[in-house]
């Protein structure tokens, strides 16, 4: 079942639920994401970077469009991080259900102006859209962030979201993209994210979800997180295992043998991912 993002975090906000966005980088990817959350009776939002669709090119989008129609979950198509008119519009083009604008790194009028454009385009032909206010750190992943965190400012972001008309907002409570090195402690402001969540009724998302702890994202749930981003959790473990696996197999050539290993370490992650964002089952909700 295809889905709009407003369609399906309103159901999951209402009931203190939040679906994982993964961004997938290839058809297994696709494949092993979405055999687990049928599995499991889940629904799940499938990102793809500008980046991710540079490399795969947009006929791509075809295929996670068919697997999403024949699917007995909710299923979301969303445009990760566009930074221009030309992403949107491409993504709008190719059948994405969801974009996101993200000009957080410029100046607020620039990125109210800038947003609210992509509100007007996109809500004509029923997509919907997520902006982003403060900016995500960086721990050297491909979607990016900013060296200096910069948190979501409340009375900003109500002003935000009722000039731009945005269905859900990517707010910045002290997560990064990327994997955490050892050094570094990762630590959300669930305070911060509780004053939000009472000046503002919009689904939030959550950003570079994969290194924080899992207590603090599900308490992040409570609060009005409805949408969590996960890539380097996935890609990490998948890569990984295909290194292992051609390393102990030189003479495996055959994608059906390769990937099968692979495609489980993707598949545990989900199911990890959806426990801890209490999403196990939630599919029913939509019937």
């Amino acid at each position: 079942m295809l889905y709009t993002m407003k369609d399906l975090l309103k159901v999951a906000k209402e009931n203190k639920f939040a679906v994982p966005a993964f961004n997938i980088c290839s058809y297994d990817m696709l494949k092993a994401i979405m055999e687990e959350v049928e599995a499991q009776n889940s629904p799940v939002i499938i990102e793809i970077h500008p980046d991710e669709i540079a490399y795969l090119n947009d006929e791509f989008v075809a295929s996670v469009r068919a697997y999403a129609h024949n699917s007995k979950v909710p299923v979301v198509i969303h445009m990760d991080h566009g930074g221009s008119i030309y992403d949107v519009m491409r993504a709008i083009r190719n059948g994405y259900t969801s974009v996101m604008i993200d000009a957080s790194t410029a100046s607020y009028e620039d990125n109210k102006v800038l947003t609210k454009q992509v509100v007007e385009l996109a809500h004509k032909v029923n997509v919907s859209v997520e902006a982003e206010l403060g900016t995500i750190g960086d721990n050297g992943s491909a979607e990016g962030g900013s060296a200096n965190i910069i948190f979501t400012d409340p009375a900003q972001a109500v002003d935000f979201v009722e000039e731009t008309g945005i269905d859900t907002l990517a707010v910045a409570i002290g997560t990064a993209h990327g994997l955490y090195p050892k050094d570094k402690k990762p630590e959300l402001n669930i305070e911060l994210l509780k004053e939000l969540n009472q000046k503002i009724d919009i689904p939030f998302v959550l950003h570079g979800g994969s290194g924080n702890p899992d207590n603090e994202v599900s308490e992040a749930v409570k609060y009005g997180v409805a949408k969590v981003n996960l890539s380097s959790d996935l890609k990490s473990v998948f890569f990984a295992e295909i290194h292992k696996v051609l390393n102990e197999n030189p003479g495996m050539f055959e994608p059906n043998q390769v990937y099968i290993s692979p495609n489980e370490k993707v598949k545990e992650v989900v199911r990890h991912k959806l426990g801890v964002l209490n999403t196990l089952g939630k599919a029913e909700l939509y019937k």
